[in-house]
């Protein structure tokens, strides 16, 4: 994605499920444990570079042992960080204790992070403060053991205001306004009520508190907890916690709009954002790493035991497709040929803006998250020369020559590596003339492989803001003199803010909303945005059920190849001498390539809670407004 938004979260949570002596034993270390959440948070470190968060819990200590410890880092290299801290602090530990070098329960009982129950975090701060209060996980502390709660997630909520209230009438008051807050402190009062309960029925049945603290840790009901919690949460979510006893859980919202993927044998149970990151970390097959099934729990005892339990009853599955597109890493093997599919059905449209003339024109990418779906386009491409090739051989194979012959199969698809970033090279003048002419310099082009005569195509994964398009890469583009440059986007058009996790909240930011604007001024339908903010200021007061998408009719008069056109002309500044052309993938084709991940509604409109409606229609309010406000 060539225009950096910040997005997701990515989630890591991992259960050793025998003593710390076996893999002591098996693998070498006590401190496996540790080291795999390492793995686990860094082959997701494409999910979050805002922060990094660690938790640990050891079970079954004795009063007076610490048996929960927490880092967080906003450090720049936030993972590393982490675990720098972690290493130092162990190392310390152990360089003071020569004694602890092979007794495992004294590294256990006096040394900080070891344990046997892990939660990670990466995060991106998409709404809020990136200060080290932000980082999750976030720790709800208590002297009951019972009662300490761990909390992290991928997550965002659409009525936090709602959730907010809600405590308040439950006569809490919460430090802050903001969903992980919210969440947590839901999830902890229903903990509270719970442990209440179990400690009233064991004080009944003639048990002493002592006594009753292991009967609370194993009848639990931490899906019960989880069921009254989340009665009117609104958003898309994977969230994980770790309660200080011992049990922990993972749950998904019922449109699965987050996703979670987790494996269990019988010496771990792991979960995390992505499959792949599992299959790496633990060298298990495809096949074997489940997909948390929305509205569903994960739900880890402490004695080991584990459940899938339904909390919400699923609605239709609309799972991110931007995961698909972008955000996830390209090594799933699903992931991978559904972008090598989005780059395939999107060729027919390449192929008519460049007249079928395959002869004169070089394919490439940019940046480097296209190169998967450039490869699906340049294979579609290699299949239409081949039938072109064969048909011509087959309709002139009376009087083809040899010599002819061989010049149509030495005809190849043109192919080049046109676009390196300079990684090096900052932007640091604050003048903005002086910072556009740099920007414009951050990549660097590949001179002659471009010929007047030549068509330029390159895909990108998406088209959010064209800001980077304009200022950079098509004056990059324009350097090699082609005849035209026609960019690809292997995803549709984004049209609608995002409200469950990705940084797209204003409609202004979209140059899809902003080409409408320009056309509806165009042919004097402007009219129609008055329209919409009546309509949209007419439901402020309606529940989240009645209330609809009216931004939708800013869009109806056009046909999407007009907005396509106009976006071109709008990142066409003067000075380009190539005839620019802006290509975007059709959502039924999103669909055929990403038929698991059928959530769309930042292309269409169609969002997956009621709290969505709300949002975009809040959204184009505060943009009729001239607010410079998000809309959650």
């Amino acid at each position: 994605m060539s225009d950096a938004i910040k997005h997701e979260c990515g989630i890591a949570l991992l259960r050793l499920k025998k003593p710390l002596e076996f893999y002591k034993d098996k693998y070498g270390s006590a401190f496996y444990g540790i080291q795999k959440m390492y793995l686990l948070m860094e082959k997701q470190h494409n999910r979050g570079q805002d922060g990094a968060g660690f938790a640990s819990i050891k079970l079954d200590v004795k009063p007076g042992e610490r048996y929960i410890s927490r880092v967080r880092s906003n450090d720049a290299q936030a993972i590393q960080d982490v675990f720098r801290q972690i290493n130092e602090r162990i190392n310390e530990e152990m360089a003071s204790h020569q004694e602890y070098a092979d007794d495992v329960a004294a590294q256990k009982a006096n040394i900080p992070y070891i344990g046997e129950l892990f939660l990670g975090h990466v995060r991106y701060g998409t709404f809020g403060k990136n200060s080290i209060e932000s980082v999750h996980p976030f720790l709800r502390q208590n002297n009951w053991m019972h009662r300490n709660l761990i909390v992290a997630g991928n997550f965002n909520m659409t009525n936090v205001t709602e959730l907010f209230n809600s405590l308040v009438e439950l006569g809490q008051h919460p430090k802050e306004m903001a969903d992980t807050v919210t969440i947590m402190e839901k999830i902890g009062h229903f903990l509270d009520d719970e442990v209440t309960d179990l400690y009233q029925e064991c004080k009944n049945n003639g048990l002493s508190k002592r006594e009753a603290s292991p009967v609370i840790a194993e009848k639990l009901p931490v899906a019960k907890i989880l069921k009254r919690a989340s009665k009117g949460w609104d958003g898309g979510y994977a969230m994980a916690g770790l309660f200080g006893h011992g049990d922990a859980f993972v749950f998904r919202d019922p449109a699965g709009i987050r996703p979670a993927y987790f494996y269990e044998d019988d010496e771990i149970v792991v979960v995390a954002s992505e499959r792949p990151v599992i299959q790496t970390v633990f060298n298990v097959p495809f096949e074997k790493v489940q997909e948390l099934q929305p509205g569903n729990a994960l739900i880890i005892k402490k004695n080991g035991t584990v459940t899938e339990e339904e909390i919400i009853i699923p609605t239709v599955k609309k799972a991110c497709s931007f995961e698909r597109i972008y955000f996830s890493r390209g090594s799933d093997a699903e992931i991978y040929q559904e972008r090598k599919e989005l780059g395939r059905l999107v060729l027919p449209a390449v192929l008519e803006a460049i007249e079928d003339d395959t002869d004169n024109t070089v394919f490439s990418y940019i940046p480097n998250t296209a190169e998967t779906s450039f490869y699906g386009m340049v294979e579609a491409a290699n299949d239409f020369l081949n039938h072109r090739k064969n048909q011509f051989i087959l309709n002139n194979r009376k009087t083809l020559t040899k010599e002819k012959l061989e010049e149509i199969l030495a005809v190849k698809i043109r192919t080049e590596k046109i676009a390196v970033k300079d990684a090096k090279l900052r932007t640091f003048i604050t003048d903005d003339s002086s910072r556009d002419d740099l920007v414009a310099h951050v990549y660097d082009v590949t001179y002659g492989v471009i010929q007047p005569k030549d068509n330029l195509v390159i895909i990108d994964d998406s088209i959010v803001r064209g800001t980077t398009l304009k200022k950079s890469i098509l004056k990059m583009m324009d350097r090699l003199h082609p005849k035209n440059i026609v960019v690809v986007s292997s995803a549709p058009q984004i049209r609608y803010p995002d409200c469950y996790g990705i940084d797209m909240a204003k409609l202004e930011g979209l140059i899809a909303f902003r080409a409408a604007l320009e056309l509806l001024k165009e042919q004097n339908l402007y009219a129609i945005m008055d329209e919409v903010y009546a309509k949209c200021k007419a439901q402020e007061s309606k529940p989240d059920l009645e209330i609809l998408n009216e931004v939708k009719q800013i869009y109806m008069p056009f046909q999407p190849q007009e907005i396509s056109d106009k976006i071109a002309q709008m990142l066409s500044t003067p000075e380009i001498k190539a005839n620019v052309k802006i290509i975007f993938q059709t959502v039924e084709n999103l669909h055929k390539a990403c038929p698991k991940n059928l959530g769309d509604w930042y292309f269409t409109g169609e969002y997956p809670t009621p709290g969505g409606n709300r949002v975009v229609n809040r959204a184009f309010m505060n943009f009729y407004e001239g607010k410079d406000a998000r809309a959650y």
